[in-house]
């Protein structure tokens, strides 16, 4: 009885250490095809950037100002296209950084809409979807850009489809 008792702890611990540091999440909407997929299965790093800063390509999940059917915050995830001070630019389906295309291989198409000219705010982060014609990012003024402290997690594993588990 004693060992069963002290296995029980065991996974216990080790099943709080884990909520601390994983968020595990399923995928609702379309707007990261074809990196995810409706469904997808995802573990995120709640502890992502404790330690460190956002990266661009990161794949983030943030709180937003957006409201469910049923009247919760909707959570969205998204791309980290620009970083704070960066100068973005979206012209002719192209988008630029600091005067540089973006070299995006992960998009659904190789076009991105919008006429944007803005610099990024400190503290705050450029997002957008990967399938772009349908996701709703940065480049509404519902969503605007998105505030570092707002993130939940990185995505960093995707767990389902068995068939196509990876990291990010």
């Amino acid at each position: 009885m004693k060992e069963w008792i002290k296995d029980i702890a065991i996974a216990l611990i080790i099943a709080i250490i884990v909520i601390q540091f994983v968020k595990p999440t399923i995928v609702k909407e379309s707007s990261m095809q074809p990196t995810l997929y409706q469904n997808n299965y995802i573990f995120l790093s709640k502890q992502a950037y404790t330690f460190g800063e956002p990266k661009r390509g990161d794949i983030i999940v943030f709180h937003s100002k957006l409201v469910q059917e049923n009247g919760d915050e909707k959570l969205l995830i998204k791309r980290i296209i620009g970083l704070p001070g960066e100068e973005l630019k979206i012209n002719n389906g192209i988008v630029y950084i600091n005067g540089v295309a973006l070299k995006e291989n992960y998009t659904m198409e190789n076009y991105t809409s919008g006429d944007i000219d803005i610099k990024v705010p400190k503290g705050e982060l450029f997002v957008m979807g990967d399938n772009r014609q349908v996701s709703v990012d940065s480049r509404y003024s519902e969503i605007g850009c998105v505030k570092i402290k707002d993130i939940v997690g990185e995505a960093i594993f995707r767990i389902y489809p068995f068939n196509k588990i990876r990291t990010f």
